[in-house]
């Protein structure tokens, strides 16, 4: 089969680097992929706009396409091509494009959220917020993962509200936004691959949304993760089943909304329950980069097989797996790019050493080198038998082969799970 991975970061990296080694695979495409990509699959760097892409489809013979950032999806990629694609409908993929849509759907059908209220007058929203603590802002649209302020006292709340609706640092995704109750506990990330009324679950992780340690600062992309987590144990996978997976397919089917594709739920798990922060229509990043190097099976094969309606069960490594993001100087606000990075050996750069996979994400190949060219610039995984050894191989790793000018890192990925054990 001839496969197009679209996207450029370190989870459209280990989306290629996984199919790469698929027995389905005849030739792997990628737009508008990066510095790492490009070693693996056969990088177009065309501007991706959805006319461009179906001429590319065509012209390259394409089977089948994997979205991976959201904003394909929210832009109809799906219901674009005539050619059969991994992700939903633009229609199912309100659930992320619209914060709004989506705290009304959960309300709707009954799947546990933080309560809520939803704005389009800055005025009415910070007359909502007088003599409150504790609330949790958040723009409507798309914001790459930035678009959620979790506020201790008014004044912050007020300078969100500012930021957000007033000053448009998201443009119209800011149009309205939602204050909701500050949730106590603690996050895990479940990846779902979906069909229908069909669902498999991938093992569960946890995300470092904020970029400095200890959960500092202000919301990234995503600073690492690991994968799977004890957090995440059989009664509250059941419940996590039961009184949200089967929900909202319930509520999809209700609405008349098709699903094929990667259904990720963001969660906070307070006194044993699950409660919804998010839903995302694709694979996580950084989370796919920590699941993917434990997956025994043929991630091509599984995804044919979802389109096809199957349920799957899937076959898993032993051990952990640790991913930690290394960031531009100023991320997750303005940064530079174009700053090389210096690897111990070209041998290291982008392949797998020893016990350790390099993703690339923000990065560009010039001359044989590579040199950042984004936020978030590379992923650096560690899988090992335990968590605390596997986390002792990637910061071991990072600290002795990898530099570029300005990067930055959290120390502290998977210190919880370890502290767990």
């Amino acid at each position: 089969m001839n496969v197009l991975v679209l996207g450029s970061g370190g989870r459209e990296h280990a989306i290629c680097w996984k199919i790469k080694e698929s027995s389905y695979l005849k030739k792997l495409f990628s737009i508008p992929g990066n510095g790492g990509i490009s070693e693996v699959a056969n990088v177009y760097e065309i501007k991706p706009t959805l006319e461009n892409i179906k001429r590319f489809v065509e012209e390259k013979e394409i089977d089948i396409v994997i979205p991976g950032p959201e904003k394909f999806l929210v832009d109809g990629v799906s219901d674009y091509l005539n050619v059969p694609t991994f992700g939903p409908s633009k229609n199912a993929s309100l659930l992320e494009g619209s914060k709004v849509f989506a705290k009304n759907f959960m309300k709707k059908y009954d799947i546990p959220t933080a309560n809520f209220e939803i704005f389009d007058d800055p005025l009415k929203a910070k007359e909502y917020i007088k003599n409150k603590n504790n609330l949790v802002i958040k723009a409507d649209g798309l914001c790459a993962g930035k678009g959620v302020f979790v506020c201790e006292e008014e004044k912050k709340m007020i300078e969100a509200i500012d930021k957000i609706m007033i000053e448009k640092i998201f443009g119209s995704s800011g149009d309205k936004v939602v204050i909701e109750e500050k949730l106590i506990g603690e996050e895990a990330s479940i990846l779902v691959l979906l069909n229908r009324e069909n669902y498999t679950f991938l093992i569960p992780s946890q995300d470092h949304k904020q970029v400095y340690d200890g959960d500092k600062g202000p919301n990234t992309g995503g600073m690492g993760a690991y994968a799977p987590t004890k957090l995440i144990d059989d009664t509250i996978m059941k419940k996590i089943e039961d009184k949200i997976v089967k929900r909202l397919i319930n509520g999809l089917k209700i609405e008349e909304i098709n699903y094929c594709g990667v259904l990720y739920l963001g969660l906070m798990i307070v006194e044993k329950e699950p409660f919804v922060l998010e839903f995302n229509i694709r694979f996580g990043d950084p989370e796919t980069q920590a699941i993917l190097p434990l997956l025994e099976d043929d991630l091509l094969e599984i995804i044919l097989k979802i389109m096809e309606g199957e349920k799957l069960k899937l076959k898993w490594k032993d051990g952990y797996s640790v991913c930690v993001v290394l960031a531009s100087k100023g991320y997750p606000g303005e940064y530079e790019k174009g700053k090389e990075i210096k690897f111990s050996s070209r041998h290291v750069a982008n392949s797998e050493w020893k016990d350790i996979i390099v993703f690339h994400a923000g990065t560009k190949k010039k001359n044989g080198k590579f040199y950042t060219n984004g936020g978030r610039v590379l992923n650096i995984c560690g899988r090992e038998n335990s968590i605390k050894k596997a986390r002792e191989t990637v910061y071991s790793f990072i600290e002795e082969n990898v530099y570029f000018e300005g990067m930055h890192y959290r120390r502290d990925i998977g210190l919880k799970e370890e502290r767990r054990e």
